[in-house]
């Protein structure tokens, strides 16, 4: 038997793995639009980003993460620990096989995969909090909390991206082209507000996740989140998003619509309103999904077919994968490691 202790100290390391991998797929998407239109350079842009995302995990409070500490119980202390081990390896394994084939996908929905499969294969359906009773009731909790608002944040990107675009064509209409230029600096701020609200809601999923597996080893009371784990996880993220998701800006920045720096600047405003929403929402979502919908909708907002939507269609397609896969890849990984431990 492997000692609980041991375990727990794995899914700490694991989870900030696993934040760092959050990091390169989802700080591609705060900034890939403002590198897109030529207001940042690269190199400067993830070093931007990569600032505000850790100002957002340490100091975007804890709302999101204890929704996350709700989703999975189970009884048996090793058990629990066993679950949000597997769970977060395979959240990790699918982050780095989409990165790969740079396909902007969710962390959250790799995160929530993983927790649903491990779980059932622990300790049954009953582990997991679906929230559909509650749902009856007109409470928003558990897997349909998450799910919800991963749709409605998807939905707010795209229509919020579409609105704001044609706002800007009604106003900027007899505009001159050096207007250009004051639309770049203006990206500096939304694009702050954008890696500030993903650094707050990504980082609290890791953070719940780290949480649960001290409370569980005895070693911290539950809803409490130390400072060190804030900060770990901040740098995790933070470091993840300075090594970059090249692959994935390319896809978000220029293959699903030729961004301008008015493009820019609409869907950064709509998905920063949309994320931190979501977060005072207390809400998981994925800010990759998120700015996807969002650049969508603002190509959309200017003409239909410019959008390439055959792009849109296999990051979709990799959405609802996303959730399936990562649960059975976690279930196969929780009875591997669970014949390992009675060897």
């Amino acid at each position: 038997m492997i000692d609980t202790v041991v375990l727990v100290a794995a899914v700490v390391a694991v989870t900030l793995f696993f934040a760092f991998t959050n990091g390169f797929q989802d700080a591609s998407a705060t900034v890939a639009t403002m590198i897109a239109c030529h207001a940042i350079t690269p190199r400067a842009g993830v070093m931007y980003s990569a600032l505000f995302s850790f100002l957002g995990a340490m100091l975007g409070g804890s709302a999101v993460a204890f929704t996350t500490e709700t989703l999975v119980s189970v009884s048996d202390a090793q058990l629990m620990v066993h679950v949000l081990l597997t769970a977060t390896l395979a959240a990790a394994g699918w982050n780095i096989i989409t990165w790969w084939f740079g396909l902007p996908s969710s962390s959250t929905h790799a995160l929530v995969g993983g927790l649903i499969g491990s779980g059932m294969a622990g300790a049954g359906r009953g582990s997991v909090d679906w929230g559909l009773s509650e749902l009856m009731g007109g409470e928003l909790t558990g897997i349909a909390k998450v799910l919800m608002f991963l749709v409605i944040s998807v939905g707010i990107g795209f229509i919020s991206g579409l609105l704001v675009k044609r706002f800007s064509m009604i106003s900027l209409r007899n505009s001159k082209r050096t207007v250009n230029g004051t639309i770049r600096h203006a990206q500096y701020l939304t694009t702050a507000v954008l890696a500030f609200a993903r650094g707050a809601n990504d980082g609290q999923k890791q953070m719940g996740i780290i949480a649960i597996a001290l409370a569980t080893g005895g070693l911290i009371t539950m809803h409490q989140i130390p400072i060190w784990v804030r900060g770990a996880v901040a740098i995790a993220i933070s470091a993840g998003t300075i090594g970059g998701g090249w692959k994935i800006m390319r896809t978000l920045g220029r293959k699903i619509y030729p961004i301008k720096p008015i493009d820019a600047l609409s869907s950064q405003i709509a998905s920063s309103s949309s994320i931190v929403l979501s977060t005072l929402a207390g809400a998981p979502v994925s800010s990759t999904q998120v700015v996807a919908s969002s650049v969508m909708g603002v190509g959309a907002g200017e003409r239909v077919k410019m959008v390439q939507w055959a792009v849109g269609k296999h990051i979709v397609i990799s959405w609802m994968l996303t959730i399936p896969a990562s649960a059975l890849l976690s279930a196969l990984l929780f009875n591997i490691l669970a014949y390992l431990s009675t060897v």
